[in-house]
């Protein structure tokens, strides 16, 4: 039977890879790394049998503190634990024995919710969220975003019943409760479900237009490219960071390789081959879906052998304080520039942008930094080929831009990070 250890140490391979539990519960690990869990069954049909497949969804381990709520929409999203998917397969297993094919029972209790659902606010959100090509923890966390600001005041209206002063209601106290930036969310939210709405004519017009300009614009100044100055300070006040290691050498991380931050706090040993200085992503943690290899520069992989030591025994490299299981939070990060004096000044999300600018102004090749970036190639021909040919570029790049940034915090800020000759 089958173990949450070895379900995550299973790696993909060229074709799907079967690991069985048992009465027909199986994961498969697909190519891309995703690991789907499939119920295989038998039905049947007068003197005959025939085998039936039903697939459960993907497999995942519960966020540390999660509450049953929150567990039941993450099972609504199609993510099971281990004892979950032992329960479900229970569940089918009882459908079948009564001659009920549960692959048509799924698609016919579907059927019975549109029916009766269809028209309401909540059931149309679910159904855009469903259409999103988003990673699951990104869905999970908008749907926990319209439960707590769009749900409760116009859930259950039909859509067509729902006007611009619903909206403005909406947005205005989302504003006021949690934030200028969560009720900018809450309108491209909306946005989107009612352009879904209208699209399937099943609303004629949108209540979200009239009152778009309603809100205040969000201030996006902490994510401008920051000065060689204030580069060197900032990295100076992560290296002395008086709260968890963990914390400052994740955000050190972003600083040597640029990835998005959302990359570094999910960070897996498994991901990290130290001996070849390479830091490979999978395509299921990446924005774009698409596999991602970082050079790391000998400050990155020399903080990571230390790490390594600390938490090594883990699959996260940034482990959280409470959860050993589970990574550190993307809200660690604002806690800990709170403490360091650089809230609205600094976001984790300025420093490829940074990255970005001063590379450019360094003369490095466009094609070489948006590769380090995993910014989408719109040539997929060319993407494939860029994605092996810079990477011995890059190596260098990213080495030089590891100097670069130690010059910047001891001070030296009149530093030339200078291209590889040639």
């Amino acid at each position: 039977m089958l173990t949450d250890t070895a379900i995550r140490n299973a790696k993909p391979g060229p074709k799907p890879v079967k690991l069985t539990d048992h009465k027909g519960l199986y994961i498969e690990v697909k190519p891309n790394g995703a690991k789907a869990w499939r119920y295989r069954f038998e039905m049947r049909e007068g003197d005959t049998k025939k085998e039936g497949l039903y697939a459960l969804g993907d497999y995942c381990m519960p966020p540390a503190g999660e509450t049953g709520e929150e567990a039941r929409l993450r099972r609504a999203g199609g993510l099971f634990t281990l004892a979950e998917a032992r329960d479900e397969r229970i569940r089918l297993r009882t459908l079948v024995k009564a001659g009920i094919n549960p692959v048509h029972q799924r698609k016919l209790d579907k059927i019975k919710v549109q029916s009766s659902n269809a028209e309401t606010l909540q059931s149309l959100a679910h159904e855009w969220l469903a259409i999103k090509d988003w990673a699951e923890n990104t869905k999970l966390r908008r749907l926990q975003m319209m439960q707590r600001s769009i749900f409760p005041k116009i859930g259950m209206l039909p859509v067509r019943q729902i006007t611009p002063q619903h909206v403005l209601d909406v947005l205005k106290t989302a504003e006021k409760i949690n934030g200028p930036t969560v009720a900018a969310e809450a309108k491209r939210t909306l946005a989107g479900i009612f352009a879904l709405a209208v699209s399937t004519l099943r609303c004629e017009t949108d209540p979200v237009y009239p009152v778009k300009d309603a809100l205040k614009p969000v201030k996006t100044q902490h994510k401008r490219a920051l000065e060689p100055e204030e580069i060197g300070q900032l990295l100076r006040d992560i290296e002395t960071y008086p709260g968890r290691y963990e914390t400052a050498a994740c955000l050190q991380l972003m600083w040597w390789t640029l990835c998005r931050p959302g990359e570094a706090v999910g960070a897996r040993w498994e991901e990290f081959d130290l001996e070849a200085g390479l830091w490979v992503i999978p395509p299921w943690r990446m924005k774009k879906r698409k596999v991602h290899a970082i050079p790391l520069p000998p400050q990155a992989v020399a903080m990571l052998r230390g790490l390594k030591g600390v938490t090594g025994k883990y699959e996260h490299v940034f482990v959280g304080r409470d959860d050993k299981t589970q990574p550190i939070s993307l809200a660690t990060f604002r806690a800990a520039l709170h403490i360091m004096g650089w809230s609205g000044r600094y976001s984790p999300h300025a420093t490829r942008t940074t990255g970005s600018t001063r590379l450019n102004e360094m003369r490095y090749h466009a094609d070489v930094i948006e590769a380090q970036l995993a910014h989408e190639e719109t040539n997929k021909v060319r993407g494939t080929y860029n994605h092996a040919a810079y990477l011995d570029e890059r190596f260098d790049m990213m080495r030089r831009w590891a100097d670069y940034l130690d010059a910047l915090k001891e001070g030296n800020t009149n530093v030339v990070m200078l291209r590889k000759a040639g």
